[in-house]
Parts: structure tokens; C-alpha cells; sequence
């Protein structure tokens, strides 16, 4: 069992903005962050994280919570399990009661297996001398801590020498098992270790040195390596990346280690697969401009493409690099060409402008039906943008088709919702009497002391549209996720000693309520009707004073 004082300690580490943003695409909305919601479908965004508070919460299925409920939730895991997955998130590391079963830590595992690896290519010249020839320094080497798998029965020895758990590592995908017989997977490869974003090593990429076989290979999907939502070397780019505002994103692990070797430290690379919406979260970390480095065969120029849809419609800022003469990266800077990369990099193709490109590309736009086939799949593309971006490439679209304008018509979806603007997203907009009860409840979510002096004064029977939230308040359910949605709501501005005037205004519009009640009221006699009636007009009139009255 985890100790309770390691749980408050993984509690004051945790970034909710981090451990989210790692599931799904935040974006900057004032001090919040917000995302359509992934656990209702829904088209504008209404979920809403809050850094400040490490809370979210959404205002469309009114789900909420701290970062471990969203793990919970999201992944359908445990809570004990949750707890795990954000401490390996934040490298932080738990404390368990002396009766407890440890839980096996992978990533030092694979921490052992990898400085084995890199001790091997330390000891095998030939080895080395090939990536020196490639042009990787020395330096690099280190830097990206670069090894090597030899005979598998190498590995095995080591790992029975050292007491590792064969099992553990078939699972891990470092040992392959066929028919009872363990054997290295890697065997006579090149290792590339592969990290989480906060640095553990969570797989292997291994380039063969032998003629016949895959040239790479990766480490098969496990609990920890998810290769569509990891990025080779972000670990060590990712400080860059935050400084400078870009990333730029290759095909190669060796793409990426000779950029950096150039100076180009924001390279990243996707993992022998193409980049996905799985890759948004950890490309949108700080927004940065997104630079798509791509060989200029068949293959990157597609791979290229269908990256571009995926970024343009998610307003992506950055482009495309289409290299040419068979050349990729790691051979621009081998052939010292950081100066062509510098102003490549500098002026990349937009992605929107880059997808109508290849369209266009893809048909005999001398042929009236190709060209009407292009049209369609243009506009198809074109629809999917937002309304503003779908006017102005309208233009666009007609001159590198040669068309008239009048053919390209844009599409709107749906009329948008009205929201505060302080959100900016999905919380729908309620009155003033509405926002005043929340208002209060907010106040004392910010100070609990005040719910005693809430409760000399009023009762759920004063709220009309949040007495399940004055409820939650006085239960001290303060998990409940609609008082989560208030606690985080910008719209929601506290004055200092304000409390006290917005409660006497819930208790004005209390007795004027009871007042216009009382006036339509059959169950009464005239005389106990109008003695009522003046005694909450009375009481009215305190109030108006300033005079704080209990219903």
C-alpha cells in the first residue's frame, strides 16, 4: 500500500495540465486550459483544466476531478494504479507500507538493459566506427545514449548473470520466445533507447548492420511503449522546444541525432509509424510552431500529406520541408549544408497550403473530370476548416485549380454555441440569479469558514438553481464535480469582502420571491394574506438597508 505521505508529496508534484495534456490536446483558454471532452462526444470544446486548482471539469457532461480521478477514469484503471501511472509521469517516486508487494519498476529494468547495450558498442570498435562514419560524434553518442545488442546469446547471458526476469523482459518486448527458446529480439542491432517524455527509457529502436533483415525495428507495443504516442528524443528536446517555440518533426532516429549534433535542438522523430492524433497531446505541449521534415520520396511526400490534414484542421501553426535530391536530414548536415536547413526550416510550406498542393498533384487537371475530382476532394478538405481559414483559401483553391471562385462555396457547421466569454468554451450561459448563487458557493469553495456564516443565514431552499450544490457544500463534498465546474469558472469573479453583499442579495431575492408568492396565494385569508405580506414587505425593507436577515 502506498504510504500516505508519499500520496500527499505525488499530490504537491503533480502538473493536472501535464497528466491531461498527455492524454489529449490542451489549449490555452486565459488561465485555463480547455479540449472537447473525451469522455462525451461532443464538437465544441466544453472540458476545462485548471492548473492553479489541479482540477477539471466539464461543462457539458459535468464530469470532474483532480488529475488521479482523470487517469481513473479515462484509462478505466484503479486508483492505485492511476497513482502509479502519475508518478512515472512525474518521476516521482512512491513510498509503499514495509507489508507491501513492491510494484515492479519497468523503466530501471530497462535502464540496465540499456547501459548494457552501451557498454557492448563501447567495446566493439567496428560497431562504433559505423555510426562515426555516419557522422555521429562522439558526444552523441553519449548524449543519446547509443548502444549495441550483439549475439543473443550475449544478452541472455547478462540477464541471467544479473538475475533479470526473463519474463518480464519478453513482455517488455527486449526478449522474443519461441517455443520455449528465449532469444534477444535486437541480436546484432544498433540500439536507439527510446524515453518517455520525462526521460525513462521505455523501449528500443535497433538498426540492423546486417544485409537481409528490416533495417529498423522497434520495441512491440507494451504498458509503457506506445510508439504512436511517443516522439524520439523529446526528452531532450523538449527544453528547446518550450524556449524557442518549434519543433521540428523527421522520419529518423539518425535524422534526429545529427540536427541536434548541428544545432537544430528541437528535432524529434515519430517511431517508424506515421505521425497520428495520438501524437497531438505531446506536438501541442506549449503550442509550439510544428516544422515537418520529410524524405522527398513517394513515401514522405504521403506520409507528409496526411500529417498536414491532421495539423491543419487543428489550426496547427508551422509547415512542411520536402527534401529533394534523395537527400534527408541527417545527409544535409553530413554534407554541411546547416545554412540550406537553417532557411529551409525557416520558411516551410503551411500545411493547408501544402495538402491543396499535393491535391492538385494527384489529378490531370486537363481532364474536366479529374479536375471535378479534385474539386471534390479539395472542398471535402476545405469544409473541414474552421469558417475564417475556409474563406480565405477559397481563392486558394480556385487559382491552383484554375476555376472560378463562385465553385467553391464554404459550409459552416451548425450555428456556435453562446458561452461566457471568459470560458471561451462550452459552459452554457446562465442568468444573473443563476450566476449569483454560484457566485457564493464559490466564495466559500475559496474560503470554507464562510459556509458557517452561509448557514446562520439561508438554506438549500434559498437557491433556485444551485441548492444541490449548497447541499454537496454542506456535506463537505467538495469532490462533487458541478462545485468542481464553479471553483474553476473565470467567469466567476470574487470581489475582496463581497461575500457578505452577494448573500444578502440571494436573501433580498429570497423574501421578493416569498412576497410575490404570498401575493398569489388562494390558501390564505385576506387578513393572514396581508399580514404576511407586510411582514415580508418589512423585512424587504431591512434588507434593502443592508440589514443581513436569516430566512
Amino acid at each position: 500500500m502506498i504510504t500516505q505521505a508519499s500520496l500527499e508529496g505525488l499530490k504537491q508534484t503533480i502538473d493536472i495540465v501535464d497528466v491531461v495534456g498527455s492524454y489529449i490536446e490542451l489549449r490555452r483558454i486565459g488561465s485555463n486550459f480547455s479540449a472537447c471532452c473525451p469522455f462525451h462526444d461532443e464538437k465544441t470544446p466544453s472540458f476545462i483544466v485548471n492548473r492553479a486548482k489541479g482540477l477539471y471539469h466539464c461543462y457539458g457532461c459535468g464530469v470532474g476531478g483532480d488529475a488521479i480521478k482523470f487517469v481513473m477514469e479515462y484509462e478505466k484503471i484503479s486508483f492505485v494504479e492511476a497513482v502509479e501511472k502519475i508518478a512515472d509521469i512525474c518521476n516521482f517516486s512512491l513510498e509503499y507500507e514495509k507489508n507491501t508487494a513492491f510494484k515492479k519498476d519497468d523503466s530501471k529494468l530497462l535502464e540496465m538493459i540499456a547501459r548494457f547495450y552501451q557498454r557492448r558498442l563501447m567495446e566493439l570498435p567496428h560497431c562504433k566506427d559505423y555510426l562515426l562514419q555516419r557522422g555521429v560524434s562522439a558526444s552523441s553518442i553519449e548524449k543519446f545514449g547509443l548502444g549495441f545488442c550483439g549475439p543473443s546469446f550475449e544478452s541472455v547471458r547478462f540477464i541471467e548473470e544479473n538475475g533479470l526476469d526473463k519474463k518480464e523482459l519478453v513482455s517488455l518486448g527486449v526478449l522474443g520466445e519461441d517455443n520455449a527458446r528465449i532469444y534477444a529480439r535486437f541480436s546484432e542491432r544498433i540500439m536507439f533507447p527510446i524515453c518517455s517524455p520525462n526521460g525513462k527509457v521505455v523501449g528500443f529502436g535497433g538498426r540492423t548492420l546486417k544485409e537481409g533483415l528490416a533495417k529498423y525495428i522497434n520495441s512491440p507495443q507494451t504498458r509503457q511503449f506506445n510508439k504512436s504516442k511517443l516522439l524520439y528524443g523529446y526528452h531532450i528536446a523538449k527544453e528547446h522546444i518550450y524556449k524557442y517555440n518549434q519543433i521540428i518533426v523527421t522520419e529518423g532516429y539518425l535524422d534526429v541525432i545529427m540536427l541536434h549534433q548541428a544545432g537544430f535542438n528541437t528535432a524529434v522523430a515519430t517511431l517508424g509509424t506515421a505521425l497520428t492524433s495520438e501524437h497531438l497531446p505531446l506536438l501541442g505541449k506549449g503550442n509550439p510552431k510544428i516544422i515537418l521534415s520529410y524524405d522527398g520520396d513517394k513515401a514522405g511526400i504521403n506520409a507528409a500529406f496526411k500529417a498536414s490534414i491532421i495539423l491543419a484542421k487543428e489550426s496547427k501553426a508551422g509547415g512542411v520541408v520536402i527534401f529533394k535530391d534523395g537527400l534527408d536530414p541527417a545527409d544535409m548536415v553530413v554534407k554541411k549544408k546547416t545554412d540550406e536547413l537553417e532557411s529551409l526550416f525557416s520558411s516551410p510550406t503551411p500545411f493547408i497550403e501544402f495538402v491543396f498542393h499535393q491535391i492538385a498533384l494527384r489529378f490531370d487537371l486537363s481532364d474536366p473530370l479529374q479536375k471535378e475530382s479534385a474539386l471534390k476532394e479539395a472542398a471535402e478538405f476545405l469544409h473541414g476548416l474552421s469558417p475564417l481559414l475556409q474563406e480565405e483559401y477559397r481563392g486558394f483553391v480556385a487559382e491552383i485549380l484554375n476555376i472560378p471562385l463562385n465553385l467553391i462555396a464554404p459550409r459552416y457547421r451548425g450555428s456556435a454555441k453562446v458561452y461566457p466569454k471568459s470560458l471561451g468554451v462550452g459552459f452554457p450561459q446562465g442568468n444573473s440569479f443563476d450566476k449569483l448563487e454560484s457566485l457564493i458557493i464559490k466564495y466559500i469553495l475559496e474560503d470554507r469558514t464562510l459556509l458557517d456564516k452561509a448557514v446562520e443565514y439561508v438554506d438549500s431552499s434559498a437557491f433556485l438553481y444551485r441548492a444541490k450544490e449548497f447541499d454537496a457544500l454542506c456535506r463537505g463534498d467538495f469532490e462533487n464535480p458541478a462545485l468542481i465546474g464553479i471553483a474553476i469558472d473565470e467567469g466567476l469573479l470574487l470581489r475582496e469582502n463581497g461575500f457578505e453583499q452577494e448573500l444578502l442579495m440571494l436573501v433580498l431575492r429570497y423574501y421578493q420571491n416569498r412576497l410575490e408568492n404570498m401575493s398569489k396565494s388562494l390558501d390564505l385569508s385576506f387578513e393572514e394574506k396581508s399580514f404576511q405580506i407586510r411582514k415580508i414587505k418589512n423585512t424587504i425593507i431591512k434588507l434593502r438597508k443592508g440589514e443581513l436577515i436569516s430566512i
